[in-house]
């Protein structure tokens, strides 16, 4: 029996859960300055251009949902400062901010081209996000795709059908 994905309860939604605790406005840029390096707080305050209150607010959201870590640090003769890294579940977006750029470079990218290109830092190659399937087919954005309800599914009420 197929499944209309109309049919399923959209708040427990893997995107919908994953956008409200990246899709605020600074957070994304906010994990593409942590995956570039820069990790002290005045650091990401001056490239981002962000207020420091909004920055604060979202590196307490990113530590608090377990994707960044906050660390002391002292320079000699200053007061105590923090820093901030990736977690395992943080670097586990690096596909995501890989593809986002990839959607910018295509789309929006000005007459120049890409303003950054991403290489393997051991071989010098490219790098792209490939979509594929378990099977290893590789699969273009028009791909037919087929949703299935997961273990974690739940279905919407229905509305009473009336003859």
């Amino acid at each position: 029996m197929a499944t209309h994905p109309r049919e399923l309860d959209s708040t427990v939604c893997s995107i919908a859960r994953t956008m409200e605790l990246i899709g605020q406005p600074w957070t994304m840029l906010v994990l593409r300055d942590l995956f570039n390096g820069v990790r002290r707080f005045d650091e990401l305050a001056e490239h981002l251009g962000i207020a420091r209150n909004v920055l604060t607010r979202r590196l307490a959201t990113l530590v608090d949902a377990g994707l960044v870590t906050r660390r002391s640090y002292r320079e000699p003769g200053q007061r105590a400062r923090h820093e901030y890294r990736l977690t395992q579940a943080g670097h586990a977006l690096r596909p995501v901010l890989i593809a986002v750029m990839a959607y910018g470079d295509e789309h929006l990218a000005g007459p120049e081209g890409p303003p950054v290109q991403l290489e393997h830092a051991d071989c010098g190659a490219p790098v792209t996000v490939r979509l594929e399937c378990a099977e290893g087919h590789r699969l273009d954005p028009t791909a037919r795709l087929r949703v299935r309800p997961g273990p974690g599914a739940r279905f919407r009420w229905s509305e009473p059908v009336s003859d």
